[in-house]
């Protein structure tokens, strides 16, 4: 990140213009640029942390709430039938801007969105190894 910060963190400097739907203390919403749905919302952290995993339990728990509060509200301003709410960390995982952000996307049958996963074969004995390894890991 620059030293003027990720694009979120301007934005929440009032540097970018954006249309923010929810802010307090910790937390800002505004509505995406390049929406994938109508009301495609974004959820931000104050706090600038590329990963979740370093966003700490109090901002992070900010949120949380948050994300119950505007998700609420976009369903109630566009009357969608449901919603995915989307969170990546990392460029692998398609971050593109590098501070916590969560996506949440109001969706519609016959959207053309897809959610289609496509989950792998495992065996009991690799998945209680694998729990194993994520329990001990520091």
């Amino acid at each position: 990140m620059s030293a003027a910060g990720s694009i979120f963190t301007r934005i929440i400097r009032r540097e970018i213009p954006a249309h923010v739907v929810y802010e307090d203390d910790a937390v800002i919403a505004f509505l995406d640029i390049n929406p994938l749905a109508e009301g495609h919302t974004l959820v931000v952290p104050k706090r600038e942390t590329e990963r979740i995993d370093a966003l700490g339990a109090v901002d992070l728990a900010a949120v949380g709430r948050a994300l119950g509060v505007v998700a609420g509200k976009v369903v109630a301003a566009i009357g969608c039938e449901g919603y995915n709410i989307l969170q990546n960390n990392g460029p692998v995982s398609g971050q593109e801007v590098p501070h916590v952000h969560f996506h949440i996307i109001p969706r519609a049958a016959g959207d053309g969105l897809g959610y289609r996963w496509n989950p792998q074969k495992v065996t009991p004995e690799s998945l209680a190894a694998l729990a194993n390894r994520i329990r001990q890991a520091d």
